[in-house]
Order: structure tokens, then sequence, then C-alpha cells
């Protein structure tokens, strides 16, 4: 009876062990892909011309935010090179200011608006008067899911699918501790979106048998500067060399904890290793080019997003459905980022968007 009970331990043992091996080489293949270069285009070549002489206002949850500043950038631009007026509002990270910078916006009478960083069901109430102006509007991060929205009226919501974000950066803990990583996760209630990535990290590391999740932190990224530097403190002392991996919704996180982990003799390249799960601002690309207080970031390409944001309110001027496109995720590691991060600090795929567009617009 023994041998039989010892045999059927031993069994699910090597079972278990052969599920975990498995586990991790399917973690390997999705960070070896995800850290490939920028391919070809693979988003749309048709569509309407540019409808011209528009004017539009790029609403930001809060131009602190690396990701949110980065996609007005890619706005700008590509206003610039359909040949609309573009012009930017700050909500400044505040609910109540955002929903005034919203009727400001209003009461100028755009043609469309552009809101970038914020959650959209937070502001449903005053996006209602757009809808009753009969403006159309887009959103970049705005709801969970890209595409249309019915509940908000919005046209078309660009990101990446934040399941495979959450993944991504899941998979690079589990694979660089070798499947045994203990992890504090970053995440924001105050959005939808930002919560969910969080909890979608959490489940993916509790896949992993040999990794821990210490803790999911809910703390609001308009609140980093003054939280982290605190809370970085406390969580070393309750964790101690438990704590190997951080994983953040957002690079903002990190860019208050440098201080904290180096008063407690944390050099730049020891644990907690931070990864963040988005937008890929320019202080996380200086920070892993240089190997200093983390290590990867899952960056949206801010700009290319941009463009496709104006590319989605010209199909709805048009009158026409929105693009279907969502585009792919991809991870920045010290390793490739002498490719993905150039000189500007900022993942811009060199797969030749721009051209693509400005060939869409011009009807060609």
């Amino acid at each position: 009876m023994r041998t039989i009970l010892l045999g059927g331990a031993c069994a699910l043992a090597v079972l278990a062990s052969a599920a975990h091996a498995d586990e991790l080489a399917d973690a390997k293949a999705r960070v070896a892909k995800a850290t490939q270069a920028a391919g070809t285009w693979d988003g749309p070549t048709t569509g309407p011309k540019a409808v011209p002489g528009k004017t539009v206002i790029y609403l930001a949850g809060d131009m602190r935010n690396g990701g949110t500043e980065g996609v007005s950038r890619g706005v700008e631009e590509a206003g610039k090179a359909i040949g609309w007026t573009v012009r930017v509002l700050d909500g400044r990270g505040d609910i109540s200011a955002r929903t005034a910078a919203l009727n400001q916006a209003i009461a100028l009478k755009p043609d469309g608006i552009v809101v970038g960083g914020f959650d959209a069901i937070e502001q449903n109430a005053a996006l209602d008067g757009l809808k009753q102006a009969g403006i159309p509007y887009v959103g970049w991060h705005a709801t969970v899911a890209p595409g249309p929205d019915p509940k908000t009226g919005m046209f078309a919501n660009v990101n990446t699918r934040i399941s495979d974000v959450a993944q991504t950066a899941a998979d690079l803990a589990i694979v660089e501790s070798g499947g045994k990583a203990g992890v504090v996760i970053f995440g924001d209630s105050n959005y939808e979106m930002a919560i969910g990535k969080a909890r979608m990290m959490e489940a993916d590391i509790k896949k992993c048998a040999g990794c821990t999740v210490l803790t999911l932190e809910d703390s609001p990224m308009t609140e980093a500067s003054t939280r982290m530097p605190q809370l970085t403190t406390s969580l070393l002392q309750r964790f101690g060399a438990k704590w190997t991996y951080s994983l953040a919704v957002n690079d903002l996180y990190y860019d208050f904890m440098a201080a904290s982990l180096a008063a407690a003799g944390q050099a730049g390249t020891d644990a907690p290793h931070n990864i963040s799960a988005g937008d890929g601002s320019e202080s996380a690309f200086q920070r892993i080019r240089a190997q200093q207080y983390q290590v990867a970031t899952v960056p949206e390409p801010l700009q290319e997003q941009g463009w496709q944001l104006v590319d989605e309110l010209n199909r709805a001027f048009a009158k026409q459905p929105w693009s279907g496109y969502v585009g792919g995720v991809h991870l920045v590691t010290a390793a490739n980022i002498a490719f993905d991060g150039g000189p500007k600090n900022l993942y811009d795929p060199a797969n030749g968007y721009r051209d693509a567009y400005r060939k869409i617009w011009s009807g060609q």
C-alpha cells in the first residue's frame, strides 16, 4: 500500500514538473516573439480620402503621463499631415479637471475629439454632451477593448489587447526567474483598464507553479510621485528578499522608486527587477538602456497610435466603419533597445505606417 502511494505521489510530481516545464517553454516562446523587431506594416492600406479642413481637440487625461503625451505627438503630427488643425487640452490627472476640460472642448465646437488616457465610463455623463452635439470622438486607452464602444458612443478605441500586454509582462518575470518569481503588482482601480490589466498579470503569475504573487497594490497613478517612495520602502521591509520582480500597469510607478531602492542598498541591477505592462515612456527607456531599476517595458507604439486615431476619426467623418486594426504586442529590454528605442527613447516601429496612412488619405 505504501509503495503504491509513493509511486502515485512520484508520478504526480513528474507530471507537475513536466507541466511546469511546458509552461516555461511556452512563456519563453512568447517572449522571443515579442522581442522581435517590427516587420512590414500590417495595418490598414485602404480607407477614405482625407476629409479636409477639420478642427480636432486632443483631450489628454494627464499630460504628465508619458503614454498620453506620446500619443499627443502622434495626433499632432498626423493632423498636420492630413491638413487639420489640432488643439491639445490637459485634464491634469484629476476627475473634475477632466470633466471641465471635456466641457470646454464641447463648448469650442470642434469637428471631432480624441480622448487620450482616461476611462470613458468615468466621463460618460459629460461624453453624453458630445453625442447630443453630434461631435464624433475616438479614444486611446479609453475603454478595455479596442474598437467601437456602444455604451459611450465612442467611434473607436485604440490600444493593444491588454490581455496580451499583461501576459507578455508576466511571461518575462516567469522566464527570467526560471519560474520562481516573487512578484509585487501595481495597479490603479480608478481606471477599469488599469486594474483589469493588473488582475490579468496576477492571474498569469498564479498559473506559474513556482511563482508567488506577494501583493497587488492598488495605488493611483496620479499620486505616484507622493505614494511610491514610501510604498517602496514599506514593501521592502515587508517582503525583503522574497520580492524579486515588480509588474506595473504603467512605467510611471517606476519613476519614483529608484531613490527608495538605492537608500535600501539595492543597486540598479538588483532585485526587485521592474517590468512595466505599458506605455513605454521616455524615462522608462532611459532606465532600461542604463540598466537602472527597470529591466523591461511593453510599450505601445504611441506615435503610430496617434496616426491611427486621426485615421479612425477621418473614417467617422466619412461615415465609414472603423479600420478594425489592433496592433500586436512588443517587449523592449536592454537586449533590443538599441534598435527599438532609437535615439528618441520612444518605441516608434520602422514599419512604414506614416507612408501607409498618407497614401490612404491622398486617395492613391
